[in-house]
């Protein structure tokens, strides 16, 4: 897979751990002083990059065991998976839920959203193992991605707040899709 593909996906992925963080950035800046808002902002960009890192491998590895079972159909797989986690994260973007903001975000809370914001990584890897991806490198990219956008984004939440949350996951769900076209598209027509 090209370099600038996987950074794209690894930008897509790490959108709702960006929107995540813009929105604690909001909640827990409000409430903090800048010392404590930068420590509590590196924590859960921390996780979210170790969560997001961490689920394409376990993907990979469930997709490499399945993959002999449906290596003609892969890139349909690869497509249905990218579109889905691209047109969920469009939908969630346009159909937002109300939130309320936490005076402190505890640990578990953290982890509790690097789970939730790193569960599509877990399909994309097992797109990777069926596209044959190197996965270690690729992980390493889609971790250090997601840091980044999410220590952004959070800085990000605590000057503009809310103005950016949607539009964030809206960039990333189209993202994943175009690159799931892109994925059929050289398997199918251009094959």
């Amino acid at each position: 897979m090209v370099l600038l593909n996987l950074l794209m996906i690894a930008v897509g992925l790490s959108m709702d751990a960006s929107a995540v963080s813009m929105s604690n950035g909001m909640c827990v800046s409000a409430r903090s002083n800048k010392s404590r808002f930068f420590g509590s902002a590196l924590v859960w960009s921390i996780m979210f990059g170790v969560f997001q890192g961490l689920m394409p491998l376990i993907g990979y590895f469930l997709g490499k065991a399945f993959s002999g079972f449906i290596s003609s159909i892969d890139h349909w797989v690869a497509f249905v998976l990218l579109a889905f986690i691209g047109g969920k994260m469009v939908w969630e973007a346009i159909h937002p839920e109300e939130e309320e903001c936490e005076v402190s975000l505890p640990f578990q809370t953290i982890v509790t959203q690097a789970i939730a914001t790193s569960i599509d990584a877990l399909a994309v890897g097992v797109s990777f193992a069926l596209l044959q991806i190197e996965i270690f490198s690729a992980s390493g990219i889609i971790a250090i991605t997601t840091f980044l956008c999410s220590i952004v984004a959070s800085f990000l939440g605590k000057v503009f707040g809310s103005l950016l949350k949607s539009k964030a996951e809206v960039f990333g769900g189209v993202i994943l899709i175009l690159i799931g076209l892109k994925i059929l598209l050289e398997h199918t027509i251009l094959a």
